[in-house]
């Protein structure tokens, strides 16, 4: 443990998915901030260029790649190197009501949600890619527990991710690997936009909120924390940031 700075991330080598925009930008960012060297991915490579722009610090690299697409998953495996932490930041949402859900809006939103932050962990921890005492972040959603309207498959497809990191982390304890969640609110984000004419009841939960909207950094500290030594005795933990929106829900439990 670095006990001069214990949330420094200096000579942390830290692999961010969806690092093209939204929470997984403002992740890489601050992680290279706090001295990380940063594997960048996503699918727009003119857009990771951009983030790769805003890095401190050298030796970043990107691998562009659909993670939905096993050969986007090997891909990455296969070209990130051994890191010491891997923050599951890609994700997509498409709201439609339940009457209206279908296998292929299902499919769809599983395959990036869940089954590609699976698969790519299953993958790197296969080839031995992560680090002994490294760290595991999957970024959940409250969406996981508070089920928004007409968001069936994006809820479902994030509270898959609480008993999926549960369950690994006790597979990983062994190596000294930590697996944890983090859960944002509602933070202004390209995605939250894309979100704001559709039919859901989006407004009225950002209202209930305390602190108000939040913005991607809120999250990228809290992954930080996450990444670094300071979390090295915390693990199978779901981490609520979200303005205080759902204290009075009773999700805790």
């Amino acid at each position: 443990m670095n006990h001069d700075d214990p949330f420094s991330l200096k000579d942390k080598r830290i692999l961010v998915t969806g690092a093209s925009s939204g929470i997984g930008r403002e992740v890489a960012i601050m992680c290279a901030q706090m001295g990380a060297q940063l594997v960048l991915t996503g699918r727009d490579v003119a857009r990771l260029d951009a983030t790769a722009g805003e890095l401190h610090g050298d030796c970043h690299s990107l691998v562009a790649a659909d993670l939905s697409d096993a050969d986007g998953i090997d891909r990455v495996v296969a070209e990130a190197g051994v890191v010491d932490g891997v923050v599951h930041a890609a994700g997509i949402s498409r709201l439609a009501p339940f009457r209206m859900i279908s296998k292929s809006h299902v499919d769809e939103i599983f395959d990036s949600n869940t089954y590609a932050p699976l698969l790519l962990t299953k993958g790197l921890l296969s080839k031995k890619k992560i680090a002994q005492n490294g760290s595991i972040l999957f970024i959940s959603a409250v969406a996981s527990h508070i089920g928004p309207l007409a968001s069936t498959a994006y809820s479902s497809s994030k509270a898959a991710l609480l008993g999926a990191m549960r369950s690994l982390a006790l597979e990983v304890a062994k190596q000294g690997i930590r697996a944890n969640c983090i859960v944002p609110g509602y933070v202004r984000t390209p995605m939250l936009d894309g979100l704001g004419g559709a039919d859901g009841n989006l407004a009225e939960h950002i209202a209930l909120a305390p602190l108000g909207l939040g913005e991607p950094q809120d999250v990228a500290a809290a992954a930080v924390f996450y990444l670094a030594d300071a979390s090295r005795w915390i693990t199978r933990n779901y981490f609520i940031v979200d303005a205080g929106l759902t204290v009075g829900m009773d999700i805790y439990a």
